[in-house]
This record gives structure tokens, sequence and C-alpha cells, in this order.
């Protein structure tokens, strides 16, 4: 048994698991209804706090959520949004424990660990869930 024989099914299996490569990512508007569904938007912010923030996530090249305990910020960037890419890893430097409009957040490509650029941070808008009624 050739080399290559031992190791094709492992290879076929793998392409299955796998998925194709055509595979279209999530949709952007619907990462986004589904950030923001059953959730009341609220006034813009100019900052949120970073000690209860929990996830983190590119919805397109234009928006990025930040998720603070319950509520989720929508943050539509001002520039360098042709740079975003959902593959980056985004680098927060804030001088405090919030994070503002107009801060500038770094962005890494996650498999060559290179500098990609920035983007600069436009008003949170919160997206909470309802409140209860007395």
């Amino acid at each position: 048994m050739s080399l290559s024989t031992r190791f094709l099914p492992a290879l076929a299996l793998a392409a299955v698991l796998a998925g194709p490569a055509w595979a279209a990512k999530d949709d952007p508007a619907a990462s986004l209804a589904r950030i923001t569904q059953g959730r009341v938007a609220g006034t813009p912010q100019r900052c949120i706090s970073l000690f209860q923030g929990s996830n983190t996530q590119i919805v397109d090249k234009t928006t990025i959520a930040y998720r603070v305990g319950n509520t989720w910020y929508v943050n539509q960037l001002k520039s360098g949004a042709s740079s975003l890419d959902d593959d980056d890893i985004l680098v927060t430097r804030t001088f405090g424990s919030q994070l503002c409009e107009m801060d500038s957040v770094d962005l890494i490509d996650r498999y060559t660990c290179g500098y990609r650029g920035f983007v600069i941070l436009g008003p949170f808008v919160p997206y909470a869930p309802p409140r209860k009624a007395p």
C-alpha cells in the first residue's frame, strides 16, 4: 500500500468536514439582525465601558458590534472601513476603562499576524432587551 493511498481517506474526510471552500460567509444584514433581534435601539453614546465587555463581532466592512453586559453596542465606523475584514484581530489601545468615538482600532491579519491598517470608531448605538412592565 503506497503512502498516498493510506492518506487518501483521511484527506477526503478532512475535505468533507471543512466544507466547501466557496461557501459564503454569513450575510452581514442577517448577522446584524441576529444581534439586534428582540432588542430596542437606544440613544447613540460617545463611549462604552470595557469592564463588562464580553464579545466583539465584526459585522461587515463598516460595522463592529460590542457586547457589554446584556447590551450590544453597534458601531458604524467613521473611517478605515475598506480595510476591515472578519478575519481580522481587533487591537484596541485605550487610555482608561472606556472605548470612545474617534478611538482607533488596529487590524491584525489572523493568519499572517501582519498589520493590515486601522479603523476609526463612530458613535455606539445600544441595543438592549426591552424593559419589562412593572
